[in-house]
């Protein structure tokens, strides 16, 4: 219905779809477990080998986390942390979900943040440059920290 719909459009009044029905955006839908973060040269907070994963799916939803590779403080279940063991938990780790949608002539896509471990972030769009790379592999660049880069693998 929703090509139906773009293709009356486009007849109509000249438009044409949206990017992310394009090849790139296809390539994205699927699960991806993080590789690497290159910082640059720079040591990362994450520490060495920090864990996460993306999801994109075909409905244009999206969700990421990344966790950091030290040690966190750790509570009994039902008890709440103390102020100190709760900011320690947070730092460094990353999640948020939202949808997106990829711009394949800027070579970018777009992560429409709904919810985010950071309050500061929802509503607020993250772009990253996009490539993909042998091996199954997406490298994400945030436009504006061109010096980080996030090396992902779809998850088999």
């Amino acid at each position: 219905m929703r090509r139906l719909l773009w293709l009356v459009v486009a007849l109509g009044f000249g438009f044409s779809p949206p990017t992310e029905n394009g090849e790139d955006a296809k390539r994205f839908v699927g699960t991806w477990r993080l590789v690497s973060i290159d910082s640059g040269g720079q040591p990362d907070p994450r520490g060495a080998h920090p864990v996460g994963l993306i999801y994109y799916d075909g409905a244009g939803n999206m969700a990421a986390q990344i966790m950091p590779d030290r040690d966190r403080p750790k509570w009994k279940p039902g008890e709440p942390p103390t102020p100190e063991q709760a900011k320690e938990a947070m730092t460094g780790y990353a999640a948020y979900f939202g949808t997106y949608t990829v711009d394949e002539k800027a070579g970018t896509v777009s992560h429409h943040r709904k919810g985010s471990l950071v309050p500061g972030g929802v509503g607020v769009d993250a772009v990253r440059r996009y490539e993909f790379a042998p091996g199954d592999r997406l490298i994400l660049t945030p436009v504006e920290t061109p010096s980080l880069r996030l090396t992902w693998e779809r998850a088999r």
